[in-house]
């Protein structure tokens, strides 16, 4: 067992071989934090946070004892109304209108393994020894409302998962306003947050600010997740390194609003709250009905930022993604987007697949452009049927061709959203997201649908299966490509504003049916790039396209950051042309090549029109890539030194697990003039093993590479450089 409950005590630990978190029921009532971090074998100090008389901050009724206060009480699941004035967890109001909940203590339950949350993506486990799970249940008399606190802790990682069920056991509706699947105070702030921020294009740029007095909010009110915030924050020391210190780590697995709240109070305190944003949710809860929020990840670190990532990656590649490319090397592919846009026929995809086959590429994606009348991104989203005009032969037809050219096949949907201009709207115009009376905005020239309709959610699932039915598919890109606005249902009558949830759980559920009747097919989820990569997303779908932005030395920080949560295997990565159509940069083909397989490899760019020397190059680079594949999608990645840092460097290297193989990276961004010489300290190699060092004419010992390093820039001349480097154990 990995769960402990002190009778006398009354306290919680639960432990593995890495972490401890502790909480105890305070005055038999209030489940009150105690520790979090580093295993402790035996946790005694329960319930022993010291006690003062803070003035203002009252005291719980019937209590006489004023040194013990909710305000100042290091809590588990907070809330408002009560005496603790900082941010809550949760709101239920009742038919009075009040919102005054007091949720006390009443019993724990322990089992082995881990529940499945119904509706909702969740990490899991294969065997019930892989984990244990405690729930916690809270009462409040008056309403008869309870809340079970799940917190489940994994035997062998540094992680506790955390979600919420409200159940309403009383007799009257209640409206729940707020329900956040986490909360952890901690007893200082002496932290720097740490976030993901970006938007599109900019995706998950790393953002570190040290921690200061005030309420610091994370969010989206953009209908689902989106460019601007990831769901993810992380509490380090000051001191704390990529591989060295403290960090806490919190990441949301839902693919909706979410909102990550960071508050220090007058003493101090830091409180971290995860779940739903409360902007556009509510719930009505019915008597004898129950509400389940999504899970929140916990993670905790003692060796630095690269410790949390290892911890995350290797959770979401083991237990958060399914299916059988789970654990399958990704294939290279090319995608026609930016080779010809809306522009191509049967003749120019032929063309492009013979040369991806000529060069190695594995796959052929077939992007926008296939269906209805959709010529440009006016029309057709909807209308899942073959644009004949464009493919008279059938869809059918291009894919047997390509298929018989010994290559894969895939194609692009967006499934989510309807355009004005399409048939569908014109038989169902209620069946977007929108408010009866007001205006529709436009995004893209396009609507959201309305995914909380199950009349909608069936005629998308009709048409996508008719398409894939037919095809011999092998892959499909699902794309997103706006936020709502006016969130709203014509067919929900009773509060709108569950509107924007009952859309990710019907949005999850069509996921779950396509993705079980076609466990062969390699889903790859997008939103304008990485305007929805969110571990929600992975649970359906093992890899996301990472950013439109394809430019080589963009990539850099977009990818350095993506890592910081994401494994390697979920990060498409590709080859496009010069200039660069995002950013219009020239870049070398091996640099772009170079950061392109520090992800799932692929080309986004008219493979015909390559010079013999450039098809020389791409073809060397898919003969590399191939051979190094799994220790590039599924090996430790560390990441050495940070594009954040300066405009000068950024340096990576990919492990094998038993040490034996690594790959090494370096990018120079911007020369200097009569530049100082440079140094790059290896990471999680071998120290007792000796590698041959590509280029390098003696072997060199791991200790070595990792503490004294290597020489690099003296042979990099000029801006936008790379140098890529095996090793290989020979003793």
């Amino acid at each position: 067992m990995t769960i402990f409950y002190d009778e006398q005590q009354k306290s919680f630990h639960l432990q593995n071989e890495h972490i401890s978190y502790v909480f105890c029921i305070e005055e038999d009532h209030y489940v009150a934090h105690s520790y979090w971090g580093k295993k402790i074998n035996r946790y005694v100090q329960t319930g022993d946070y010291p006690r003062i008389d803070r003035s203002f901050s009252p005291n719980p009724h019937p209590m006489t004892d004023r040194l013990f206060s909710l305000d100042t009480l290091l809590q588990e699941f907070p809330g408002g109304g009560t005496g603790d004035f900082r941010e809550s967890a949760f709101e239920l109001e009742y038919e009075d209108g009040t919102t005054v909940t007091q949720f006390k203590y009443k019993n724990y339950h322990i089992r082995s393994g881990k529940p499945v949350l119904n509706g909702l993506p969740a990490t899991y486990v294969k065997e019930d020894n892989e984990a244990d799970t405690l729930e916690i249940t809270l009462e409040d008399a008056h309403s008869k409302m309870e809340v079970k606190l799940s917190y489940t802790i994994f035997s062998d990682r540094p992680i506790i998962t955390r979600s919420v069920k409200f159940l309403n056991n009383g007799q009257q509706l209640v409206k729940i306003n707020k329900a956040l699947s986490s909360n952890v105070d901690f007893d200082d702030s002496n932290y720097e947050l740490i976030q993901l921020p970006g938007s599109w294009g900019r995706e998950r740029h790393l953002k570190r600010d040290p921690l200061t007095r005030g309420v610091h909010v994370l969010d989206s009110k953009r209908g689902t997740g989106s460019h601007v915030y990831q769901p993810f924050s992380a509490l380090v020391r000051p001191e704390t390194t990529e591989h060295t210190g403290e960090v806490f780590g919190f990441h949301f697995i839902y693919s909706g609003e979410f909102t990550a709240r960071i508050e220090v109070d007058p003493f101090d305190q830091t409180r971290v709250l995860m779940g739903i944003n409360p902007e556009h949710f509510s719930w009505n809860l019915n008597p004898g009905e129950e509400f389940q929020t999504p899970e929140v990840v916990l993670v905790y670190s003692e060796t630095g930022l690269n410790g949390m990532s290892q911890s995350l990656h290797k959770l979401y590649r083991e237990r958060l993604t399914r299916g059988v490319h789970q654990l399958e090397e990704r294939p290279v592919l090319v995608n026609n987007w930016e080779a010809t846009y809306f522009d191509f026929n049967e003749e120019k995809i032929l063309n492009l697949a013979d040369e991806a086959k000529e060069l190695g590429i594995e796959l052929v994606v077939l992007d926008d452009g296939w269906f209805g009348k959709r010529n440009d991104d006016f029309t057709s989203l909807g209308d899942w049927f073959l644009n004949e005009e464009k493919l008279p032969k059938g869809l059918g037809q291009l894919a047997d061709e390509v298929k018989a050219k010994g290559l894969k096949f895939g194609i692009w949907f967006e499934p989510e959203m309807i355009s004005e201009d399409s048939e569908l709207y014109r038989a169902h115009p209620d069946w977007c997201v929108h408010v009866q009376g007001r205006t529709k905005s436009l995004g893209r020239s396009q609507y959201v649908l309305d995914y909380s309709r199950k009349e909608v959610r069936e005629n998308i699932v009709e048409q996508l299966t008719k398409v894939m039915d037919e095809l011999p598919l092998d892959y499909v890109k699902w794309d997103y490509n706006r936020n709502m606005t006016e969130i709203g249902s014509a067919a929900l009558n009773v509060n709108q504003k569950e509107t924007a949830h009952r859309f990710m759980l019907g949005l999850y559920e069509v996921l779950e049916t396509l993705t079980t009747r076609y466990p062969k097919i390699l889903f790859e989820s997008c939103s304008g790039g990485g305007g929805r990569y969110d571990p929600g997303m992975l649970y359906y779908m093992p890899q996301t396209w990472t950013s439109d932005n394809t430019d080589a030395i963009s990539r850099l920080k977009i990818q350095y950051g993506t890592s910081l949560l994401f494994p390697i295997s979920s990060m498409g990565a590709h080859v496009s042309d010069i200039p660069n159509h995002q950013v219009n940069r020239n870049t070398s083909m091996k640099l772009r090549g170079d950061v392109a397989m520090s992800g799932n490899l692929g080309y986004e760019l008219d493979l015909t029109t390559l010079s013999d020397s450039e098809k020389a190059e791409v073809k060397k680079q898919i003969q590399f890539y191939k051979e190094h594949r799994r220790l590039i999608q599924y090996g430790d990645f560390y990441r050495l030194l940070s594009p954040f840092d300066s405009n000068e460097e950024t340096s990576w290297m990919f492990v094998s697990e038993d040490k034996q193989e690594a790959l090494f990276f370096y990018y120079q961004i911007l020369s200097e003039a009569h530049a100082p010489s440079k140094r790059v300290k290896l990471v999680g190699l071998d120290p007792n093993k000796v590698y041959q060092v590509e280029g390098f004419d003696q072997p060199i010992g791991g200790d070595e590479l990792m503490n004294s390093g290597l020489y690099l820039n003296p042979e990099l001349v000029g801006d936008f450089e790379s140098r890529r480097l095996l090793l290989k154990a020979v003793r």
